[in-house]
Formats: C-alpha cells, sequence, structure tokens
C-alpha cells in the first residue's frame, strides 16, 4: 500500500471519511511540496509514503485528541510548509484558517498551495508570534491555535497563548516531552491566562511513531505585557 491509499488507510483509522475531491488536494499538495523544495528548503521529509504519514496522518492526528466540528477558528503558529494547517483545512473545510510564519518565502509557496487547491477562508501572514501577538485584529481572536514548531513549551506557549480567546485552546505537537519540561512550563501557562488540560499520547497510523499533545485551555485573558518583545521568549523562556 502507497501513497494515498496509505493516507486514506490512515485516515479511516482516525474515524474520518475523506472525498475523492480531498484525496485530490492532498496529491496536489504533495506534488507542489516537492517541485518547491527543489528550489527551497521546505522539508527534508520527500518520500511520497512518510510524507503522507509524516506531515499528512501526524496533521490530522489532532482530531483523535479533540473534535475538530467545535471550532471555527485557527491559527497555525511557525507553519513552515503549512503543517497541520493546511491538511487541518483540506479534512475540515470548515474551519477558518490562519498561517502565520516569519520567512515570506515560505508563505508565497502556501499561497500558491491555496490558490492551486482551491482553498477558502485560509489566509497567510508574514511575521513574529510576538508581534502578531500584541496585534488587537488577531489577540485572543481564535477558537484554537495550534503549533508543531519545535520549541521548549514554556515559549511556544507564550507565543501561542495571547491568539487564544477565553475557553478556547491551544493545542502543541510534540515528538518527546518530560515532565520537567512540563513542570517548568507550568508558571508560564498559568501567567499567560491557560491551564494544562491534558497530555495525550498517541500512535500515528501507519507507523510505529508516538505523538504527544498537550492541549492548554485559556481561563483568563493575557496579560498585556504577553507576549514580549521578538526574540526575548526562546532566549528567556518564563520560568
Amino acid at each position: 500500500m502507497h501513497g494515498i491509499e496509505l493516507l486514506e488507510k490512515g485516515i479511516h483509522e482516525l474515524n474520518l471519511e475523506i472525498s475523492e475531491n480531498q484525496k485530490k488536494q492532498f496529491e496536489e499538495y504533495y506534488e507542489l511540496l516537492i517541485k518547491k523544495n527543489e528550489v527551497m528548503n521546505l522539508t527534508a521529509i520527500t518520500d511520497l509514503d512518510e510524507v503522507m504519514i509524516k506531515h499528512f496522518l501526524d496533521s490530522l492526528l489532532l482530531s483523535s485528541v479533540t473534535d475538530m466540528n467545535k471550532y471555527e477558528t485557527v491559527i497555525d503558529v511557525g507553519t513552515g510548509a503549512g503543517f497541520p494547517g493546511i491538511p487541518l483545512k483540506i479534512m475540515f473545510p470548515h474551519l477558518k484558517v490562519t498561517l502565520l510564519d516569519s520567512l515570506k518565502k515560505r508563505l508565497l509557496f502556501l499561497d500558491e498551495v491555496i490558490n492551486e487547491l482551491g482553498l477558502d477562508n485560509i489566509s497567510t501572514i508574514h511575521g513574529r508570534a510576538e508581534d502578531y501577538g500584541k496585534d488587537k485584529e488577531y489577540r485572543e481572536k481564535y477558537d484554537l491555535c495550534v503549533s508543531r514548531a519545535v520549541a521548549n513549551l514554556s515559549s511556544l506557549s507564550e507565543y501561542c497563548i495571547p491568539f487564544v480567546k477565553l475557553s478556547g485552546k491551544f493545542i502543541s505537537y510534540k515528538s518527546e516531552l518530560s515532565d520537567k519540561e512540563i513542570n517548568e512550563a507550568g508558571k508560564a501557562i498559568d501567567l499567560l491566562g491557560g491551564n494544562i488540560n491534558n497530555k495525550t499520547i498517541v500512535s500515528l497510523p501507519c507507523s510505529d511513531i508516538k505523538r504527544i499533545f498537550v492541549t492548554i485551555e485559556k481561563k483568563k485573558n493575557t496579560p498585556s505585557n504577553f507576549p514580549r518583545k521578538a526574540g526575548v521568549p526562546s532566549k528567556k523562556p518564563i520560568k
């Protein structure tokens, strides 16, 4: 079993249904990703089956820890090549998605993907999470914030929690997570208005990979002095 059949099998394992049009969109996304990857560094994973599992299915794995139909507005912070934002948009077309990244070239690629796949209610924004998190147009405006970005949970929480509405959620994708990292992030999460709802370990379909999701619920408004200036959250995580 290869390619789109593998994706279809994994999607069924997640108790989701995929249409012919959605399959076509995933195939087109893969082709655009590989073509653009020849001229700019978008991903180290290029094998068809590996992209289907480690990027597409991994992005959709979120649906095993939260009901995606409960959300309307989603922001993907540090989206990179569009993961998890674009696969989530393909699979759950009702979502209004914002893709945030600091590299303009990546976003130009994502604009091309959005256009080619005929996706609507999805937009890209160029800049730093620390700046947009202060912008009243984006601050505390989203039902859900997601991120596959590699950063410690304390820094990631400072990037992401300011975007979340009260009672909304920030869900972080982690490949590994120590109790120490969670404990160290506890103060930051509380300070930013969040509360750790749960930590869930999930098996990625069609693989032996484990994924950890940390679900943080927004309990109170983020104080106006957060996020701090660009670069500070990663250099000096809240402790």
